[in-house]
């Protein structure tokens, strides 16, 4: 069965949100993409006080100073197509109030015909941390394992109940309810955080960042799963940050995803043979304008297609 493939919608600070989101839902819907996904950055620290990712050295792109929020742009979506999926890579957690993010994901399902895919992380800038998080940056753990209980408790039959160190409900109805349960999945790159996935949650979200490293991580976390007593199976969506270049890249340093439609599909045939559910492929990064992004998204679609992804 082909790999389903999932299209990043435009977020950034170079794109119209009221006009090119919906814009470009449509299209990916009518192209063939059977998913659109967004991402959270809350800010960008100005100065840097901290690199990417937590990595010393390492700025902060440019395009990452003005990223729309997350929800209202999955909704935005929602409201312009009819089938593709509305997936999360991901929600920092404990930069929300678990109970809020709850009937927030709820009512976005409800409305949209049980399309939610919630994907969730710890996140890793402190600087996000100060200015919105619910705990310390380093209790970022425990607040993820709350938020999923009470999504389920949110999600589940009333009356809602549930006493944690975040989150009180008391005996209460919590409407609307989603249309049908909605999938949690986890980036989980640490052991720990592997072991929260297997015991509690529906996927697993990884980046791509190579085929092979891909493929051992997806080894690992399954040998985890047997270890662990999981019976249910691991649902995959990998997340795929292009750098896209017409011209292309001939540089023995090219990464993973970068250059032009036919070295990115080339990299999406590979990670593909890693046998994972579903791929998507972020655009906006490397696009200029809307017309350029959906333009992209077709040809590399048609590619990757014709090379059996």
């Amino acid at each position: 069965m082909a790999t389903r493939l999932g299209l990043g919608l435009p977020q950034n600070k170079q794109y119209n949100l009221g006009r090119d989101v919906p814009d470009v839902a449509r299209a990916a819907e009518r192209i063939g993409y059977e998913s659109l996904w967004v991402y959270e950055r809350l800010l960008v620290p100005d100065p840097a006080t901290q690199g990417l990712y937590g990595i010393d050295g390492l700025p902060w792109p440019d395009g990452y100073r003005g990223v729309a929020e997350p929800l209202v742009t999955l909704t935005l979506a929602a409201a312009a197509t009819e089938r593709a999926r509305l997936g999360t890579s991901v929600l920092v957690a404990p930069l929300h109030v678990p109970f809020q993010l709850a009937k927030a994901l709820a009512t976005l399902d409800a409305a949209s015909g049980g399309r939610v895919v919630a994907g969730l992380g710890t996140g890793w800038s402190l600087d996000e941390y100060a200015a919105a998080s619910v705990r310390p940056f380093e209790e970022r753990g425990q607040v993820l394992d709350e938020l999923i209980e009470v999504c389920r408790a949110v999600w589940g039959p009333d009356p809602v109940a549930y006493d944690g160190r975040v989150t009180k409900i008391a005996s209460a109805v919590v409407g609307p309810k989603p249309a049908r349960p909605i999938p949690i999945l986890l980036a989980a790159a640490s052991k720990k955080a592997q072991r929260r996935l297997v015991d509690h949650a529906d996927g697993w979200m990884p980046v791509g960042m190579g085929a092979e490293a891909l493929a051992a991580q997806w080894r690992g976390l399954r040998e985890l799963a047997a270890e662990r007593g999981r019976t249910e199976p691991i649902r995959t969506v990998l997340r795929t940050n292009a750098d896209y270049r017409a011209q292309g890249y001939d540089g023995a340093d090219r990464r993973p995803f970068q250059g032009s439609v036919d070295q990115i599909v080339e990299d999406l045939a590979a990670h593909a043979e890693v046998g994972l559910d579903e791929i998507f492929i972020d655009l906006q990064h490397g696009t200029q304008d809307a017309q350029e992004l959906k333009d992209v998204a077709a040809e590399v679609y048609e590619k990757a297609r014709a090379a059996g992804v």
